[in-house]
């Protein structure tokens, strides 16, 4: 389809165009007009996004069973999406990860932060793991897995199909690998420790990169002593702990094959002598040692998403401020405790108003040290809040 040929997605007189202007990503189902003709557009289609005075504003991916009815692609109307164009920016985010990082294991795409919307990609060596996430990016999936392939000349990609995401935008759950094979975890090198990413039947796309950061952070306050790693996963602090100088840590998640995958990498990284597992919920495991009167130097507490919408925000935060007050007396006098956060819905304010009262609840007194977010391998859409999910409060608890 030429540009000439394309679809019209037109604003609704009243709907307001300068935050589209200014950069803003993506347009509301409220925002348009859907007739007949624009409803029977297939999800993904590309179209030009034109205001209510048919002034082309740039090319859009329709998608009008999702909320989000349109996802900007280019700023230029007369922008042609196709292999060329995702070469370009699929070699913009390669360039900027290799300026980044020495070795080949990081979040080689991260959506509409490097003007993918919906796209995620993370990289593991010679194997890629890709999230499309948006119908766009599932119809156009073989010309981004083409151009991956070339750019990088990663052997093995594996795509990912599950999460709430899809499902938002209509897309089937079915995960496959696409090219080459992937028979066993990749090793993947971090923070001086190493990890095992199950790319195939982990969670996501098999290890989360976005807190490495934080966990070199965590890793300096660790340095000889104890230290406890809830919601654990694949052992994301508590490796890196251990490859910094601690002298121990615990593990506790409840998935007994991420705690498997954790033990993995602790004798990948030789130190298995001074990693310890407990699978249990977090929760209860919080509870019962703080019956039992553990202290640690570090606890770290990298919980699920609690407050992944707006309407969960209310629960999420009370299960934060839980997590807050659970975990404090297990912090020894001048130990530090680390709280992290993954839900949009629940900004930097909100989350450190509920983790304080969580802490003060427990009867401690902290100083806030740091507060981290994600690496910059997950760059920030200026103009999109969702891209800057990852929030990471480190607190120095009073003597």
């Amino acid at each position: 389809m030429t540009v000439a040929e394309r679809p019209v997605l037109r604003l609704k007189p009243k709907t307001d165009s300068r935050a589209i202007r200014h950069g803003a990503p993506w347009v509301f189902a409220d925002e348009v007009v859907l007739d007949r003709r624009t409803r029977a557009l297939p999800a993904g289609t590309i179209v030009t996004l034109e205001d209510a005075e048919r002034r082309a504003l740039g090319v859009v991916a329709i998608n009008t069973g999702s909320k989000i009815v349109a996802r900007m692609l280019d700023r230029d109307p007369d922008a042609e999406i196709g292999r060329d164009w995702i070469a370009v920016r699929l070699g913009a985010a390669l360039a900027l990860r290799e300026a980044l990082y020495d070795a080949p294991f990081y979040r080689l795409v991260h959506a509409e932060g490097d003007g993918l919307p919906g796209l995620v990609i993370d990289r593991f060596g010679a194997a890629a793991v890709i999230q499309p996430n948006a119908a766009w990016a599932e119809l156009l999936l073989d010309d981004i897995v083409a151009v991956l392939s070339d750019l990088t000349g990663v052997s093995c990609v594996v795509k990912n199909a599950a999460g709430r995401a899809r499902g938002l935008e209509g897309l089937d759950d079915v995960s496959s690998v696409l090219t080459g094979e992937v028979s066993a975890p990749v090793p993947v090198p971090m923070n001086g420790a190493t990890y095992m990413a199950d790319l195939t039947g982990g969670q996501k796309t098999g290890l989360f990169y976005d807190q490495r950061p934080n966990q070199a952070f965590a890793a300096r306050l660790a340095r000889g002593g104890r230290m406890l790693d809830v919601f654990s996963h694949v052992g994301g602090f508590a490796l890196a702990a251990l490859a910094g100088g601690a002298e121990s840590a615990l593990a506790v998640d409840s998935s007994a094959p991420a705690l498997a995958l954790a033990r993995k990498g602790a004798e990948a990284g030789g130190v298995g002598a001074r990693f310890e597992t407990r699978q249990e919920d977090a929760f209860a495991a919080l509870e019962a040692m703080g019956r039992d009167g553990e202290r640690f130097d570090l606890v770290v507490c990298d919980p699920p998403a609690f407050a992944p919408s707006k309407q969960a925000l209310d629960a999420g935060l009370r299960a934060y401020e839980r997590v807050a007050r659970l975990a404090a007396p297990l912090v020894a006098p001048g130990g530090f405790l680390m709280l992290c956060s993954c839900s949009h819905a629940a900004d930097l304010g909100r989350f450190r108003t509920a983790s304080v009262r969580g802490i003060g609840r427990a009867g401690r007194r902290g100083q806030l040290i740091r507060t981290g977010f994600a690496g910059p391998d997950h760059p920030q859409h200026p103009q999109l809040a969702e891209t800057g999910y990852l929030k990471a409060l480190a607190f120095r608890l009073m003597p």
